[in-house]
Order: structure tokens, then sequence, then C-alpha cells
């Protein structure tokens, strides 16, 4: 399984075989990242997968795997939307002060030239 990067590998970056248990089934995932990393990529996705199953009540591991990927979109879009949602409000912020900032050289520098 390649996961973003891995194509571009640098020739410190050995690719692992890492075994992990996603839903009852065993998995041989072949990356360069950190095993412990891909372990716990593998619980997280266990997890969804069995509340998914609890969800819709299925046996078929495909369907069962569908609904699990588009709650993890879900998640995925939430926080996009709310990280977004943190920048423009920064930056927006961001823009107030620089206003407030302005105002206050203008104001000094009227000053200085109507001394």
């Amino acid at each position: 399984m390649c996961w973003k990067g891995t194509s571009e590998r640098g020739p410190d970056m050995p690719v692992r075989v890492v075994n992990v248990d996603i839903h009852g089934q065993k998995y041989a995932i072949r990356s360069e990242l950190d095993p412990q990393y891909i372990g716990e990529l593998a619980a997280f996705l266990d997890e969804k997968m069995q509340a998914a199953a609890v969800e819709i009540a299925s046996a078929d591991p495909l369907r069962i795997a569908v609904i699990a990927a588009l709650n993890i979109a879900d998640e995925l879009a939430r926080a996009r939307d709310n990280t977004l949602g943190v920048e423009g409000k920064l930056l927006a912020r961001a823009a107030d002060i620089e206003r407030l900032v302005d105002a206050v050289l203008d104001e000094a520098k009227a000053r200085v030239v109507n001394e």
C-alpha cells in the first residue's frame, strides 16, 4: 500500500512490510512510514469499521468498509471546514489589527507634519 510521498523515496527511506489486522483480516502493508504509525492507522480504521458494522448491522465487509470510509471522509471534511473557519477568523483579525496600526501611523505622521 502506498501513501502520498512514498513514490519519491530517498536512499534513507527503507520500505518495510508491516502486518496489521483490520476487521478480522490480516494485511501486509508496504511503506516507508513508521511501523507504529501504520499500526495506529490500522487500529483507527479497524475501530471505524467496527462502528460501521454496528451502525448498518451488515456482515458484508465491503459494505462496512464503504460506510467506514464515508464516516472518515465526513470527519475529514468537517475538520477542514473547522480549520478554514479558524483560518478565516485569524485573517480577519489580522486585517483589523493592520487597519488599527495604519490608523495610528497615519495619525502620528499627521502630528509630525503639523509640528
